[in-house]
Order: C-alpha cells, then sequence, then structure tokens
C-alpha cells in the first residue's frame, strides 16, 4: 500500500477513536452510534493488516 494511503487511513482510524471516546464520555452515550464507530474502527484496522 502506498505510504500516504496508509497515514489517511491511519489518520481516519485515530479520528474515530477520538469520537469514540467523546461519545462514551457523554452524560447518555449513544449505544448504536458507538457500535458503529467500533465497526468502521474494525474495518479500517483489517485494512491496515493487510
Amino acid at each position: 500500500m502506498e505510504s500516504s494511503h496508509v497515514a489517511a487511513l491511519q489518520a481516519k482510524k485515530e479520528g474515530l477513536e477520538r469520537s469514540l471516546k467523546d461519545e462514551l464520555g457523554r452524560p447518555a452515550p449513544d449505544m448504536s452510534k458507538i457500535q458503529l464507530l467500533k465497526k468502521q474502527k474494525l474495518r479500517l484496522k483489517e485494512v491496515l493488516a493487510h
């Protein structure tokens, strides 16, 4: 994979991690949003592993 593409994917993953942390820190987190963020993060992790 091209290094700029990998860097972009890693940046997107970090953004998802921040969003997940922000949502978990809310008084009433939206569990469906948390599940969606976790799935997106997992897909990116799988793409980066290949």
